[in-house]
């Protein structure tokens, strides 16, 4: 069995936690094993690390930032890599991209520093799927808070700043449209899915 690492990507709202489980159990169901995970909180110590930067409010931009290259370095060599080398498929909510779109083009943090912390943390692993589910900020925003009932740290920010990360993911899947794929997610969650399922390999799609 071929292992495989998949990221789902996109802005407050845009479903990725529903669709990275409805994903991962599509996945199961064609006979696949299946990690599936998230950043920050993927591992133990990484659900510490989301606590502190979603909840903390006294986190400058640059904290942040290795807040999450610290909880992505553990995540990387303690569950994606293992999970890869004994062939199984990884399905993360967020990894890389997200970093350069949020703390990036949302924070205005240097791209190119970004870029290569990300290449220390990750060791060269990379998704090789990335769906990118886009969405209206005002209208992410919007689900995000009927959902949580409360507004985490980042929800709270403006919606300029909302408005650059989607100008960033935009950018992202531009500059590597083999990689990331667009995905609407104003759609209900169902067609979003099988929007998904449609831009999967075929070699998934059938059991191995």
């Amino acid at each position: 069995m071929s292992s495989l690492f998949i990221s789902l990507e996109g802005g407050e709202g845009a479903g990725k936690s529903t669709q990275a489980k409805l994903l991962a159990a599509f996945l199961r169901s064609q006979g696949h094993q299946v990690v599936l995970t998230r950043e920050p909180g993927g591992t133990d110590l990484g659900a510490t690390l989301r606590q502190l930067f979603l909840q903390s409010d006294s986190l400058t931009p640059p904290t942040e930032l290795f807040l999450l290259m610290a909880d992505r370095s553990h995540h990387v060599s303690q569950l994606i890599k293992p999970a890869l080398a004994a062939g199984k498929i990884v399905i993360t909510d967020r990894f890389t991209d997200s970093t350069l779109a949020y703390q990036g083009f949302g924070h205005g943090i240097d791209k190119n520093w970004i870029a290569q912390l990300n290449a220390e943390a990750t060791q060269g692993t990379m998704p090789q799927i990335t769906f990118w589910l886009d969405i209206d900020p005002e209208v992410g925003l919007v689900r995000a808070r009927v959902k949580n009932h409360h507004q985490d740290r980042m929800e709270k920010l403006d919606l300029e700043f909302h408005q650059r990360v989607r100008s960033g993911f935009a950018h992202i899947c531009h500059n590597e449209p083999d990689r990331v794929k667009l995905v609407d997610s104003s759609q209900p969650p169902e067609q979003v899915h099988q929007s998904i399922i449609r831009l999967l390999p075929q070699r998934l799609v059938s059991p191995p």
